[in-house]
């Protein structure tokens, strides 16, 4: 059985999954409205599955090879989601319903298969492949939703900011004081975290018109891309040289299911 590939869950993979959340909805935004969108989408998809592939292809956690695939699920789920709402027409309400049923579908498979759904445990193919089905449900789902609440329920960016930010450390204080399994508590706070940042990336990167500060979403973007450079780096300078011979790490350390 293989070693985890995923990394510790630690405050820095916490803030590294909310700069790539923030990085994908500005880059999808730069993306297709600067370039054809059916050829940049198409374009996504080749790295995005390339990232993958590397991933899926590595026999032990490697920081930068991680967090390029997550980094890629955040452009390509927020491709999609927009897709279907820009393109198909379809209401964000019809599309983040139709996203927490995959999610929940994706959930309720894994837990059957592999009666776990611990990130502690991703050390088989099989559960990998299921994690990384969850992750990209996730970003879909998150996408969806934070448009809903800014746009549709018209909130605005910064206000449905605060919300999914006082939203994403509630399961943390319910897993901590209320006991609230730690894999449910995991799993919610990973599902904010996309509205979370985007809704803030949004906020910055959008036109005053829009209820943004209007710095675009170019320059926002490469900013967001320099700090996940640094956030990568430091988990990279972090592990022990004995850890990134044998390839364990944090992350490695097994921990009970909740």
């Amino acid at each position: 059985m293989r070693r985890t590939k995923v990394p510790e869950v630690t405050a820095l993979f916490w803030v590294t999954k909310l700069l790539t959340t923030a990085m994908g909805e500005t880059t999808s935004d730069y993306l297709v409205r600067t370039f054809d969108p059916y050829l940049v989408v198409g374009i996504t998809f080749v790295v995005f599955a390339a990232a993958l592939v590397l991933q899926f292809a590595v026999r032990r956690y490697i920081v930068w090879v991680y967090w390029l695939a997550v980094l890629m699920v955040a452009v390509f789920g927020t491709m999609v989601a927009d897709v279907m709402h820009v393109q198909f027409g379809i209401p964000y309400l019809v599309s983040a319903t139709g996203f927490a049923l995959i999610l929940a579908g994706v959930f309720a498979l894994w837990y059957r298969s592999q009666r776990t759904l611990s990130v502690h445990s991703i050390n088989t193919g099989v559960r990998e492949f299921f994690y990384w089905c969850a992750v990209l449900a996730t970003f879909a789902l998150g996408t969806a939703v934070g448009d809903l609440t800014a746009v549709t329920f018209g909130l605005g960016f910064l206000a449905s900011g605060i919300v999914f930010g006082v939203l994403f450390v509630l399961p943390g204080a319910a897993h901590r004081w209320w006991g609230m399994g730690a894999v449910a508590a995991f799993w919610t706070s990973y599902v904010l975290t996309r509205p979370f940042g985007a809704s803030f990336a949004d906020w910055f990167a959008r036109p005053e018109a829009l209820g943004g500060l209007g710095f675009g979403t170019g320059p926002v973007s490469l900013v967001l891309l320099v700090a996940i450079v640094v956030c990568v780096g430091a988990q990279s300078v972090r592990r022990t040289p004995e850890a990134a011979r044998i390839g364990a790490g944090p992350a490695t350390v097994a921990a009970p299911d909740a």
